[in-house]
């Protein structure tokens, strides 16, 4: 059973889920708040609020809701494995958690969530396990279509319409056996239309129609959205027990009529986004797509799917069955898989990158091809140097998850200030959103592809942000292995060359560093 997303305080204490009285403002949507930056698909949630939302963050720091609400779960299944398992079969099996965020999070955003759920109480490293909501969705949905309809270089988009988000990602098939092995065909998108601005709509519609009346709850509208077939001559009985009848507008016996038009009013604005969603999607694949995948609770109306299907030309779309769970039960056989291989079924090969992704790295100026005024003087070369960008990974590209990527740096230091205690490595991103190329210089203006010197295009202009700066500890490397070389300034530095081995999982990214080929472990990464 769904338990509703929302917390509200009273005090020290608080109440969770369904324990929330229907009329007490409450904390919702809080999750969202811990990427402040995505605004992007935000317009239903800003036309239409809910007037029982208090904003998150807005006296308690999100951070905090989260994981209150996080521990309140983990009690909450605790105490329900306790009621239907044996006392000794729960003290002798590790419990592992599997969380599920939305597809357009970023790293930032995803790595707040894992501390999160580790502050309550969920595991940590390996024993926590956080992966993207379409993701799990489409590993149940594949999984549930195979052997039947599938074959290699088969292309399918999957739509994740739920409660407060649609999400969407797409998978290309590279292999059927030994498992069915499947590639991101197009970073994933997503945006908040999900069903829940459905009941915000139609309060809105019930408050222009009969002014601040709270006769209904989020209930009534259920058998609306799963009946709704946007038929000609359609008409719908919805539960308004707290008005009185009125028969001019429509309420008899505790029941408003509404007519089919008066309800697609209310779909509408939703499902126009919602096709959005899908269609650019279908766009973002570059490939022939076989067929929609629709999963989700939303993703069970015949209304969308039947508009989907309208609007799709000649793609399939069809709906998951048992669509309503298929994120959770995606998640699940995804965290059995990570703990025991035998039990995978479908293999992610490798996901789209959602930006390019880079470090800056210092090179002796070139006045051909270089920006004369972000030169400096160097005195271990002698001779002018300018800091550049070095993409290890481009929009777009594939990125393996069982393929980590090294990348090799180099620090000096002056052997006087003394032996190197660590390292830092800033790595950047640049989300370059009309697809021009990733820029030459951080905070730079123009890529390496742009012929002239000179800038002329400036839509680069800040586009490359911060992502995230990694620590090593280098009190672990003895002394003895860091070179010490005389520079052109006659000063003696430090050579410490090294490598940080960068694995990307579903929506976690570990950082190993690597010195003289040894591995010294997973080194501290602080997003920002």
């Amino acid at each position: 059973m769904a338990v509703a997303r929302e917390i509200q305080y009273e005090g020290q204490d608080y109440k969770w889920g369904f324990q929330i009285d229907g009329s007490a403002l409450r904390h919702q949507c809080f999750k969202l708040g811990l990427d402040p930056n995505q605004q992007h698909g935000m317009s239903l949630a800003r036309k239409f609020p809910d007037r029982m939302a208090a904003p998150p963050g807005y006296d308690i720091p999100t951070d905090k809701l989260v994981t209150d609400y996080l521990t309140a779960l983990r009690k909450h299944a605790e105490r329900m494995l306790r009621y239907k398992l044996p006392h000794s079969a729960l003290t002798s099996t590790m419990l592992e958690f599997v969380i599920t965020v939305p597809a357009a999070w970023s790293d930032a955003a995803q790595a707040k969530i894992r501390a999160c759920a580790e502050n309550a109480g969920m595991g940590l490293g390996m024993a926590l396990h956080v992966i993207s909501e379409p993701e799990a969705a489409a590993i149940y949905a594949l999984d549930a279509m195979y052997p039947h309809s599938i074959d290699i270089d088969d292309t399918f988009v999957l739509c994740d319409a739920g409660g407060g988000t649609v999400d969407m990602i797409s998978y290309t098939v590279v292999a059927l056996k030994p498992l069915l092995k499947v590639v991101e065909a197009a970073p994933g998108t997503g945006s908040l239309c999900g069903s829940t601005f459905l009941n915000r709509i139609f309060q809105k519609f019930l408050q222009d129609k009969f002014g601040d009346d709270d006769a209904w709850d989020d209930d009534v509208l259920e058998e609306v959205k799963r009946s709704f077939r946007g038929i000609v001559g359609e008409e719908f009985q919805i539960p308004v027990p707290g008005l009185q009848n009125n028969p001019v507008k429509g309420i008899s016996r505790g029941r408003l009529r509404m007519t089919g038009t008066e309800v697609e009013a209310i779909f509408e604005p939703v499902i126009k986004e919602t096709i959005s969603l899908v269609l650019g999607q279908i766009k973002a694949t570059k490939k022939p797509v076989k067929a929609v995948l629709l999963v989700g609770g939303f993703g069970q109306s015949a209304y969308l799917r039947d508009r989907l299907r309208e609007s799709v030309g000649g793609v399939e779309v069809i709906q998951s069955p048992n669509g309503w769970t298929a994120v959770l039960r995606g998640a699940l056989m995804k965290g059995l898989a990570t703990t025991d291989p035998t039990f995978a079924t479908i293999r992610i090969g490798g996901r789209s990158a959602r930006k390019h992704y880079g470090i800056e790295s210092h090179e002796q100026y070139d006045a051909t091809i270089h920006d004369e005024g972000r030169r400096y003087w160097h005195g271990y070369y002698g001779s002018h140097c300018i800091g550049t960008m070095g993409w290890f990974i481009t929009k777009g590209q594939i990125v393996e998850e069982d393929k980590p990527i090294r990348i090799s740096y180099c620090q000096l230091s002056l052997v006087s200030t003394g032996r190197p205690s660590d390292i830092e490595i800033s790595i950047d991103v640049c989300s370059d959103p009309e697809n021009s190329g990733a820029p030459m210089y951080r905070g730079g203006t123009y890529t390496r592809r742009m012929c002239s010197k000179i800038p002329t295009d400036r839509r680069l202009q800040d586009s490359v942000t911060r992502l995230v700066n990694v620590t090593a500890d280098l009190n672990r490397v003895p002394e003895r292995n860091f070179p010490k070389v005389r520079g052109k300034d006659g000063k003696l530095y430090y050579n410490v060359n090294f490598e940080v081995e960068i694995a990307y999982l579903s929506v976690y990214t570990k950082y190993v560093l690597i010195h003289g080929g040894v591995n010294y472990g997973a080194v501290a990464a602080e997003y920002v």
